[in-house]
């Protein structure tokens, strides 16, 4: 029998903290139901004593998911403690997960702590904790630039506390997998009182190397892995959910482990995340990449056609990725668009459906056409946003060989409503020109990108923009069958996400 590795993903807390990925209270608990569907042992939902914000998201989800875990974070300090305990108290089970610094350049530059100090925390801080869960996680953060001798102290004196798990972060992405592996057995041969704690790791992919050595730290013993949707985290982000549970069940004769993820939703998870932070997934990404199962050259078209398994190690099938189909039409009822989201996950409240229908039947009238994709597209757009200071009433531009280009925006802006023309070197220029006229923001436009969400002349185009505002960087998203209203929509998104945690900063 494999043995069974836990997930433990971080998607919510330390995915959320890549630069404009920050999500509200709905789109944590829309992602929180799909790692619920995804079946992930530990849904790390966020650090409850880092904002108001985050602390009710933290509950929100402790009070409505069940299955996973559900851990908060917190410093090595009382108060951080208590916080994560009072946002996960409600959860079918609550862990809190403490961390403090064992390097020596960590120990010296932030915490300006000597060794004996650090010991003394973390014993405090795993004792306040285990008063109050069974379940504590401790962190020694940039373990694997600590001295070897003094982390295997500390992993032991905080288990004889009541640490029940043991995460050894790879912090700044520094190591390599044989280092690693040689660390994880380290610590299963010289801590003695090892085997009343799982091993877990975390690893950042600054080398591109996260993945790595997440297997690698299995091999040597380790029985969770920390990881997140689409890899998404701070910097280069952290190891890859999708790529560590496919690496195991492919290779399950190497590793001899497997992970209880239900891998068909795992193309699902990734859209979604995907869709509410605004990071696209890179078309080559391992996976869930739209090149992933894609075969251009005529060699490898000729061994598919012959023999599946000659050039594909898995099926498009086994990550739950399927070609388009027509799921629905303009003809459809409200009761088979209701039952086809039911069925893709969603779980939307009345006033929820009343505007999700409304926006696919206008969408019906324009395709012949609706797949999968479009009422994902059109669940983010309508439901998953945080409420909004502008909204858009119309738009028109005008634009060609012989014309410069010119839009006509109406804006609604807190129940008033502004109209204005401006110009631009082309048409999106042209647009957000005068979004920007109109709203009176100076924000610096730092990516723009567009694709079809299906196949078709009448396909839904998507529009992602990274907006920096201050010294803040915020994503936006629109979809629309019209690309120029899906830019407007987009950076729309993006100024009332800004205007939203401007909002919340004063409060």
């Amino acid at each position: 029998m494999p043995k069974i590795v836990k997930i433990f993903d971080t998607t919510l807390r330390d995915g959320e903290q890549c630069p404009g990925a920050s999500m509200n209270k709905s789109e944590k608990l829309t992602v929180a139901r799909m790692l619920e569907r995804l079946n992930v042992d530990i849904i790390e939902a966020g650090f409850p004593f880092a904002s108001k914000d985050d602390f009710k998201g933290v509950q929100l989800i402790a009070q409505e998911i069940k299955g996973p875990v559900i851990a908060g974070l917190a410093r090595a300090r009382e108060q951080d403690i208590d916080a994560a305990w009072e946002a996960v108290r409600f959860a079918e089970r609550g862990r809190i997960h403490t961390f403090l610094a064992t390097s020596e350049i960590h120990m010296k530059h932030k915490l300006r702590m000597n060794r004996e100090e650090v010991l003394a925390s973390a014993v405090a801080a795993v004792r306040h904790a285990r008063r109050k869960t069974s379940d504590v996680e401790f962190s020694p953060e940039d373990a694997t630039r600590s001295d070897h001798d003094f982390l295997c102290r500390v992993i032991e004196v905080v288990i004889d506390a009541g640490a029940t798990t043991i995460n050894i972060p790879d912090t700044v992405g520094y190591t390599i997998p044989d280092e690693f592996a040689r660390l994880i057995r380290l610590i299963r041969n010289k801590v003695p009182n090892i085997d009343r704690a799982t091993i877990s790791v975390h690893c950042h992919n600054d080398l591109g190397l996260a993945v790595a050595n997440s297997l690698a730290a299995i091999s040597a013993g380790a029985g969770q892995v920390e990881c997140t949707v689409n890899g998404i985290g701070e910097r280069a982000g952290n190891t890859s959910m999708e790529e560590i549970v496919m690496a195991l069940r492919v290779r399950k004769d190497f590793f001899n482990a497997d992970t209880n993820i239900h891998a068909e939703e795992i193309t699902k998870a990734s859209r979604l995340v995907s869709g509410i932070t605004g990071f696209v997934v890179q078309p080559n990404k391992a996976i869930v990449g739209s090149n992933a199962f894609a075969h251009e050259s005529g060699i490898h078209q000729d061994g598919l056609l012959k023999e599946k398994q000659t050039y594909e190690i898995m099926t498009p099938a086994s990550v739950g990725l399927t070609e388009h189909k027509m799921v629905l039409g303009k003809h459809s009822g409200r009761h088979a668009f209701l039952a086809k989201l039911t069925e893709m996950g969603y779980s939307l409240k009345e006033e929820e459906i009343d505007a999700t229908f409304e926006r696919f039947k206008k969408i019906a009238d324009q395709k012949k056409e609706i797949f999968e994709e479009d009422l994902e597209a059109i669940v983010l757009e309508k439901i998953y946003q945080i409420p909004d200071l502008y909204a858009l009433k119309s738009l028109y531009v005008e634009s060609g060989t012989e014309k410069q280009p010119t839009a006509i925006i109406e804006l609604e802006i807190e129940g008033t409503l502004y109209k204005d023309t401006g110009s631009g070197d082309g048409p999106v220029d042209a647009v957000y020109r005068t979004l920007r006229t109109i709203t009176k923001t100076q924000g610096k436009l730092l990516s723009y990108s567009v694709k079809a969400i299906t196949g078709g002349t009448d396909a839904l185009g998507e529009v992602t923009v990274r907006l920096q505002e201050e010294d803040k960087t915020f994503f936006g998203h629109g979809a629309d069958t019209d690309i120029m209203i899906a830019s407007a929509k987009a950076y729309i998104n993006a100024l009332n996400k800004s205007s939203y945690t401007n909002i919340g900063r004063q409060k």
